[in-house]
């Protein structure tokens, strides 16, 4: 074990290739989706990736508030990510920080470029994001469940929105960071794209990749995304098959 000041940085990566957690290089935490746990929202989704757990719940389309985003040939997409003050080891201060604001802005025109916004103008489509339990990687978590929820309100899109960070770990890349990768590797790469055309649509970078890397990132990103699009094509038909079996019970 090495030390940076007083915190000591734990072994990132195994001889044989293992992260801290004993995954590979190229393999995501474990996986929920659930569509729909909301029923006061127009649509919802809870995500549970590795240790984060995120609800997010869309309100919409609807009269936009405050009247001056209006737009008169397209529905405002306001996002609001927010984490709460007990979703870290340290206590949050409550309310929106700059960095919430920021990753409110980048998820929310990660979802304009997908949405059908001209379906609806003079509208708003309201997206909430909340952080309850943060392990690192909380905006892509965020954007996964922003774009399910938006899927379980019917709101046309191009096509759902998968995200994952890549990063580069003790000198190597890694898909799906988690905190500990996150606070002592060398580089993170949040990333979003549409499936289907493979457009991306949310590209951020902190720290330091060569070319290379870079490209190999990416590829792994590509990968995991797609992998984490079946899985949330996969909660929404869980959601959608299961509800007229309910419905006919009653």
């Amino acid at each position: 074990m090495g030390s940076v000041g007083a915190k000591e940085v734990p072994v990132l990566l195994t001889p044989d290739g293992r992260r801290i957690d004993g995954r590979r290089l190229d393999e995501l935490r474990a996986l929920e989706i659930r569509a729909g746990p909301l029923k006061q929202a127009d649509g919802s989704a809870f995500v549970e990736w590795g240790a984060n757990k995120v609800m997010a719940a869309v309100y919409g389309p609807r009269e936009v508030h405050p009247r001056h985003l209006q737009q008169n040939d397209r529905a405002v997409i306001q996002c609001k990510y927010n984490m709460a003050a007990f979703s870290v080891d340290e206590r949050k201060r409550p309310g929106l920080d700059r960095r919430s604001q920021e990753i409110s802005k980048v998820i929310g025109e990660a979802l304009q470029s997908v949405v059908f916004t001209e379906e609806f103008p003079r509208t708003s489509i309201d997206v909430y994001i909340e952080v309850l339990q943060a392990n690192a990687g909380t905006r892509c978590a965020g954007l996964v469940a922003a774009s399910v929820a938006l899927a379980d309100a019917g709101i046309p899109m191009v096509d759902l929105l998968p995200a994952v960070a890549v990063g580069k770990v003790a000198g190597a890349i890694a898909l799906d960071l988690k905190k500990e990768e996150d606070n002592f590797g060398e580089a993170d790469l949040p990333m979003a794209l549409v499936p289907q055309s493979g457009r991306l649509v949310l590209l951020q970078m902190e720290g330091h990749m060569t070319e290379e890397e870079l490209g190999t990132a990416l590829d792994l990103g590509v990968g995991g995304c797609r992998a984490i699009y079946e899985k949330m094509k996969a909660a929404l038909r869980d959601r959608y098959s299961v509800a007229p079996i309910e419905e006919a019970a009653r």
